[in-house]
């Protein structure tokens, strides 16, 4: 069971030459979905349907992709994939799949390929319901964290999960880490961030305008995003306190969080198995989501450019 759901399935697509890559979340039909945004500079999906005030109630899948807003393309080959299997409200006309979206800023170079239909495509194909690869894969493969002191400081960040349990409620969290800030362990120690000297200038006691790096729009390009899974029985407006709160989960891992220079976006899904309060997943969810987040750059691997911080090089990976 992917994410510690049965009947979820995820799938990966990394691109062969570039870091950049795309990842889906396939549920089972009728999972209700809700989507909760924080951060300042979000790339999205399907978000004002799966919000607290959208007459959408179910989705059926959630894709967290590179090419920033280039890369929501590749949900037009989730859906052509989902309409092929029947995934979808049936209308008169046709079967319209809900996928919802987030994207990450993997860019570096303009001539960089993106993920695009044919990689959300791949993505489906490839989903099974075993544990999926963490670290430079996927969504993460561009992935980079740290950039408070400058994006020239980064360190790498990545795809990780984790799942939650109390009982046979079960909350399963899969997470992009591209934050402006650093991610922290267990302890609230620095596990993975910027590799500047300690005297550094440093957002946000620093502009972004006066550190390298971050010319231009620059200071858009970040994101934490994720999608978090229940065997819960959730209402659409629950769905969406449950993304909503897990943000917690975002803010116990990094810092800083939900900064006017990232897109932090959850979406939440809940197959509906068992019965589960709403504060009970929430507390679940946001617990899943910061081990999710640790996670990814403990299992990271360096890009060009940018090394993986030795303080979570070859640290525990813990997922359950």
């Amino acid at each position: 069971m992917a994410l510690g759901v049965d009947g979820v399935q995820v799938g990966v697509w990394t691109h062969p030459s570039v870091p950049t890559g795309c990842t889906v979340v396939l549920p089972p039909a009728g999972t209700v979905g809700g989507s909760s945004v924080r951060g300042g500079a979000p790339g999205s999906r399907e978000t004002p349907a799966l919000s607290p005030t959208g007459s959408v109630s179910v989705c059926h899948a959630v894709l967290l992709t590179g090419g920033s807003a280039f890369g929501l393309a590749a949900a037009d080959g989730v859906m052509a994939w989902c309409e092929e299997r029947g995934r979808g409200f049936e209308l008169p006309t046709a079967t319209v799949p809900i996928v919802g979206a987030g994207v990450v800023f993997d860019l570096r170079a303009k001539d960089q390929p993106r993920p695009d239909a044919a990689a959300g495509r791949a993505a489906c194909d490839a989903a099974t319901e075993d544990d999926p690869p963490m670290g430079s894969v996927g969504v993460g493969a561009g992935c980079v964290v740290g950039k408070t002191a400058g994006r020239d400081w980064a360190t790498k960040g990545g795809q990780g999960w984790a799942v939650a349990r109390a009982g046979s409620v079960s909350v399963g969290a899969l997470m992009a880490v591209n934050a402006v800030g650093d991610v922290l362990d267990e302890s609230g120690a620095v596990l993975a961030g910027d590799r500047a000297p300690a005297d550094a200038a440093r957002f946000p006691a620093t502009p972004f305008s006066e550190l390298g790096g971050w010319g231009g729009a620059a200071a858009s390009a970040n994101t934490v995003i994720g999608c978090v899974v229940t065997n819960a029985t959730l209402r659409k407006d629950e769905a969406c306190r449950v993304a909503d709160l897990a943000h917690s989960g975002i803010a116990r891992s990094v810092r800083p969080a939900h900064t006017s220079a990232d897109g932090d976006l959850l979406f939440a899904l809940a197959t509906g198995a068992i019965e589960g309060s709403v504060d009970l997943v929430a507390d679940l969810a946001a617990a899943a989501v910061a081990a999710a987040v640790r996670a990814a750059v403990r299992a990271a691997t360096p890009i060009p450019g940018v090394p993986v911080d030795p303080r979570a090089d070859g640290g525990a990976v813990s997922r359950r």
